[in-house]
């Protein structure tokens, strides 16, 4: 599988949209639409967007909402400013968070809800 490398002199505005995993080093100010592929966030990194992907690491810097249909992983020096949705979040000790995290679990209702109360035979 291809990777593609956003260096960090790099600056875009807009939406950025793809279907191989992708680091970026530099600026990206809008919204990123990885949603099968693994988005790297690097340690130079100032990213001002709504981020989807199937899995985000972060080590430099996410301001805006990220929804990841696997994995959130905020590295030592990473730093989220904003809502978290994803099955599985992972903050490292000296990682800074200010937000909200939605743990949604695929796969519909708890198993409590799962099966119905079973009726009662009455006798007549």
């Amino acid at each position: 599988m291809s990777m593609g490398n956003i260096g960090k002199s790099v600056i875009i505005k807009g939406e950025l949209s793809g279907s191989e995993d992708l680091t970026i080093e530099g600026q990206v100010e809008g919204k990123i639409e990885l949603n099968n592929n693994v988005l790297t966030i690097g340690t130079n990194a100032k990213i001002k967007a709504q981020v989807f992907a199937k899995t985000v690491v972060v080590l430099g810097e996410v301001t805006g909402n990220i929804t990841a249909s696997e994995k959130v992983d905020i590295r030592d020096n990473g730093s989220v400013d904003g809502d978290i949705t994803s099955p599985k979040v992972a903050i490292a000790e000296g990682a800074h968070f200010r937000g909200a995290i939605d743990m949604n679990r695929s796969g519909g209702a708890p198993k409590a809800d799962a099966k119905p109360a079973a009726a009662t035979p009455v006798k007549a």
